[in-house]
């Protein structure tokens, strides 16, 4: 390793941001969006550390369509792990856990949608597992049986899945999966968790539902809006058309 490269890699790794933004892409490849979510600065300064990262080689860039992924150079950022324990203590080795060899350990996003309602918790329970209320707020027949759901939508795209756990008077959680090839993730096993937490007044509803890509998370949001935001249509006492969207509370979470 030459003298600039060292010059280099120390000029980088004396900004605390740019150890952290190493920290956080230890793991996990991230988008710039998903750095910047962590700080509070400026597009134009963020790329600025990112530059003097990657300058540095302490970080590798990956361009995947109109995203920019950054990811830890593991190979370089080794070399100077006993430095960066000097200033932050999560760098100093754990103890060895061969264990943990064998196993995998995905890293995914969720995508969480969120609605309040003016109806009482258990109410709002029995309305995601009663067939006949579902089909009623939905606008469109829900068949529910032995935990099995299905539902055709306004423009003929079937959902199907299970309920794979009911607990009352909370907490859903469900596989699902679209019918068809007209969407990005046909028959592609889908986890979500629905939850129901009493608020002054009513109730609020939380869907989290678990997404690989950022294309993914953006369709599977619209979903969702779409059910959460006819649900609250329907039980704030208004008429809701069907086919008509409704855009329900969401946020995205990096997991």
């Amino acid at each position: 390793m030459n003298g600039d490269r060292v010059q280099r890699m120390f000029d980088a790794l004396s900004s605390p941001i740019r150890r952290e933004i190493l920290w956080l892409t230890w793991n996990e490849e991230l988008t710039v969006g998903q750095i910047a979510d962590h700080f509070d600065v400026s597009s134009p300064t963020l790329s600025s550390h990112l530059a003097a990262l990657r300058a540095a080689e302490l970080v590798t860039m990956r361009v995947d369509g109109n995203f920019r992924r950054y990811r830890g150079n593991h190979d370089t950022v080794n070399a100077v792990v006993p430095m960066l324990a000097v200033e932050d203590d999560r760098w100093i080795p754990e103890p060895g856990f061969p264990e943990r060899e064998l196993t995998t350990t995905p890293r995914r996003q969720a995508v969480v949608v969120t609605v309040d309602v003016d109806l009482h918790p258990a109410s709002a329970f029995e309305a995601f597992i009663d067939p006949e209320q579902y089909g009623s707020w939905l606008g469109m027949p829900v068949r529910i049986e032995n935990g099995h759901f299905s539902a055709t939508m306004d423009w003929g795209t079937e959902v199907r899945g299970h309920y794979d756990v009911i607990a009352k008077p909370d907490l859903i959680a469900m596989t699902w999966d679209f019918g068809g090839d007209s969407v990005p993730v046909p028959g592609r096993q889908l986890t979500a968790y629905l939850r129901i937490t009493p608020i002054s007044g009513g109730a609020r509803v939380e869907v989290q539902q678990l997404a690989d890509t950022d294309l993914q998370a953006s369709f599977l949001t619209a979903a969702w809006e779409m059910v959460i935001g006819r649900f609250a249509a329907a039980h704030r006492g208004q008429r809701h058309p069907a086919g008509r969207k409704r855009r329900a509370k969401s946020r995205k979470l990096a997991k």
